[in-house]
């Protein structure tokens, strides 16, 4: 695939490449606070500096790095203009630790303070961000990335966290405030026109055969990236945190809005004389990173898979309560009416409502959860996508396990992206007690509607 670079333009069908932010050292206090970042590189014009909304003032937030046992001790200072909270995303907490303001907190008011305090189960690549107003505040930079180490991780020269994302900017290269759209929320969402992966460590070079464990979060609002890493011989080594049982061959990767993979890859000698980070859009690779090649160190023994966690796992659904998900509206659905607040509206109704995504006729959260289930019984959802979009499903509190057509399991994931007009069925044991949301992480259609709630006591 030819490669290129596109210079910046103020048009949202415009990608330019290669912002400056940076990560900020691991800190027990996180404040969520207004800031400025040079954003855009000189290497595309003489842009200022973006105003965005941080964690201690950086984009992304502070970088949490932690070993496997460890307790998590975070507090939160809102020193943001609104209310705000965090969502621990991926990461097995308490229900009253899950950041979601109305159903497991009151979101944090400006001045106030909030104490986040968990113990770290499970090895693997997680993120944290708001989750009150998160259309616009996760847009404005209200994200950073959790790493919680394995007690015997793999042996690695670099372990380089790579935040996908991508920013509606002005052509005075500042975030345009147009977070509810309806053009957006009833199509595929906020679509940026300022795609970027910004690393945590920039390597100046490495050898051949240097191995590099590379950790991939999708922290867009709302658009699906897909890249690749090329330049070297590599594999797939997780999923949204999870060890994969087997390792899987390097190819191009799809994320759905909070989607990571865990990649590890050994740097070869190639005509580049690169590892290469590269986004693909249609039939062209945009280059989004590289790091060069320079000399030579001996081979490593194979890639191995990872120590597994102790995630509960599926063994079969002899059990299991089976509770479908329909989901409905956007443009070009036909979503006719829905339920909202207690009321059924038609769709002129639920525009003017700001609803237009419904799960089972029934958009954005109700009273009643779509199940109430006893601690350990085993769920299934069959989902199927009647609409003309996209939408990554994510549920909180746990991972899942997708129902493969014949009848086996999937790897443990906690967010599952579906295509237009496709069915798919997820399982999992519901082990934590709690109110667990279950929303599709598009955030502009989880704000239209696509979100409901679990409840397990």
């Amino acid at each position: 695939m030819p490669l290129t670079r596109r210079q910046f333009l103020a048009s949202t069908a415009a990608l330019a490449l290669t912002p400056k932010t940076s990560f900020a050292a691991t800190t027990p206090v996180i404040e969520a606070t207004t800031g400025r970042v040079q954003l855009i590189d000189a290497e595309f014009g003489d842009y200022p500096e973006t105003e965005v909304w941080g964690y201690n003032g950086s984009v992304p937030g502070p970088l949490l790095r932690f070993k496997q046992g460890d307790t998590l001790k975070q507090e939160l200072f809102n020193s943001l203009p609104s209310p705000t909270a965090i969502h621990w995303h991926g990461i097995r907490v308490p229900n009253a630790m899950d950041g979601v303001p109305g159903m497991t907190q009151d979101a944090v008011p400006t001045g106030a303070r909030f104490h986040y305090e968990f113990p770290l189960k499970d090895a693997g690549t997680y993120w944290y961000h708001s989750h009150n107003q998160s259309t616009e505040q996760v847009a404005r930079g209200l994200y950073g990335v959790v790493v919680v180490e394995e007690t015997n991780a793999p042996d690695v020269d670099h372990d380089i966290v790579v935040v996908l994302d991508d920013w509606r900017l002005s052509d005075e290269a500042q975030i345009t405030d147009d977070f509810g759209a309806m053009h957006d929320w009833t199509h595929a969402g906020r679509l940026g026109n300022y795609i970027h992966a910004q690393l945590s460590e920039q390597p100046d070079s490495v050898p051949e055969n240097a191995r590099l464990r590379l950790r991939f979060v999708n922290v867009a609002t709302d658009r699906v990236i897909t890249a690749s890493v090329q330049g070297g011989d590599g594999k797939l080594v997780a999923r949204d945190g999870m060890p994969l049982d087997t390792p899987e061959p390097l190819d191009a990767m799809p994320f759905g809005p909070a989607e990571r993979a865990d990649v590890i890859i050994d740097a070869q000698a190639n005509e580049a004389n690169a590892l290469q980070i590269v986004l693909h859009e249609g039939d062209t690779g945009y280059l989004l990173k590289e790091i060069p090649i320079s000399g030579t160190q001996p081979a490593r023994a194979a890639i191995e898979p990872l120590p597994a966690n102790p995630m509960p796992r599926l063994s079969d659904l002899t059990d299991a309560l089976t509770v479908p998900l329909h989901m409905e509206g956007g443009a070009m659905g036909g979503l006719r009416e829905a339920t909202y607040e207690g009321e059924t509206l038609d769709i002129r109704g639920l525009v003017d409502k700001g609803q237009v995504w419904a799960f089972n006729g029934q958009a954005g959260l109700s009273d009643a959860p779509l199940v109430e289930v006893p601690q350990g019984q085993i769920l299934r959802i069959p989902m199927q996508n009647d609409t003309a979009f996209p939408h990554a499903m994510h549920l909180h509190g746990t991972h899942f396990q997708e129902v493969l057509p014949d009848g086996s399991f999937g790897p443990l994931k906690d967010t599952l992206l579906m295509q237009p007009r496709e069915n798919r069925e997820i399982a999992f044991i519901a082990s934590a007690p709690g109110k667990w949301l279950m929303h599709c992480h598009m955030l502009s259609h989880a704000s239209a509607g696509m979100r409901t709630w679990i409840k397990v006591v």
